[in-house]
């Protein structure tokens, strides 16, 4: 009987404790640029709010950083126009949420916009999100103390919290192929395609989007193998043949 008492007693401790730390929430960056309907221009003064009661508004580049929990949804206002609400834990690209408004800029001015640095940018997001890149799945683990061998009781409560995992994880998993996706983006720029290929305007995009390389080659290929690629790429891209079937392997 005693037993069933302690029991029913350490479940009901581990749900108070749960249930307190479900309240505390971990609070991280949101950035990004914001639009025009054109996708040209970016705008300026445009409001960005979340549902915890923090705001800030867009700079002179469109940019904005907004510090949020995994409970907010955000959301913008231009002219008194607010858009729908955006979860966050529903981002995609929490490291660049770009969003365009359905607004015309008739009259622009000269528009200047500092080139990121991928490296610095890449630095502050790890440090940014470190709790969500370093995120493992909660399992006991012992704790050695003065007192002898016990467990961490923490990881116990987060093994019940089932909900909060699988956001978590899968956040990561949008972090991670953010940051993946950034990376290619850093390498196989427009200007290096440009100047191997001389292809322009449509056909560039068109060339970048279908021989877009994967991670895996992007980050192990030197810089002599990552440019014989791509001017092999436009050897075919001229004979209408599509990417060799080895990367899309790679790529699945």
């Amino acid at each position: 009987m005693s037993r069933r008492i302690f029991y029913i007693a350490s479940l009901f401790i581990v749900f108070l404790l749960v249930a307190d730390y479900s309240a505390t929430a971990q609070t991280y960056t949101i950035r990004g640029m914001v639009y025009d309907s054109s996708r040209n221009y970016p705008l300026e003064a445009v409001s960005v709010l979340s549902t915890s009661g923090k705001g800030t508004v867009t700079n002179a580049d469109g940019y904005y950083e907004i510090e949020v929990t995994e409970k907010d949804s955000i959301w913008f206002s231009y002219l008194n126009k607010p858009t729908i609400k955006f979860p966050v834990l529903k981002i995609y690209s929490p490291l660049s949420f770009d969003i365009s408004l359905q607004v015309n800029v008739p009259t622009l001015k000269e528009v200047k916009i500092r080139p990121r640095n991928y490296k610095q940018d890449s630095i502050q997001n790890r440090v940014d999100y470190a709790k969500i890149f370093n995120y493992e799945k909660p399992k006991i683990k012992p704790s050695i103390t003065g007192m002898g061998v016990g467990f961490d009781l923490d990881e116990i409560i987060n093994m019940f919290r089932f909900k909060r995992n699988r956001s978590l994880a899968s956040f990561q998993r949008r972090l991670v192929l953010d940051e993946q996706d950034k990376f290619i983006d850093h390498r196989f720029n427009k200007a290096l395609v440009r100047r191997l290929t001389l292809l322009d305007g449509g056909e560039l995009d068109s060339f970048m989007r279908i021989y877009r390389p994967s991670f895996t080659f992007t980050k192990m290929a030197g810089e002599y193998d990552f440019q014989y690629y791509i001017k092999t790429a436009f050897f075919r891209y001229k004979r209408g043949l599509m990417p060799e079937a080895w990367l899309k392997e790679e790529e699945e």
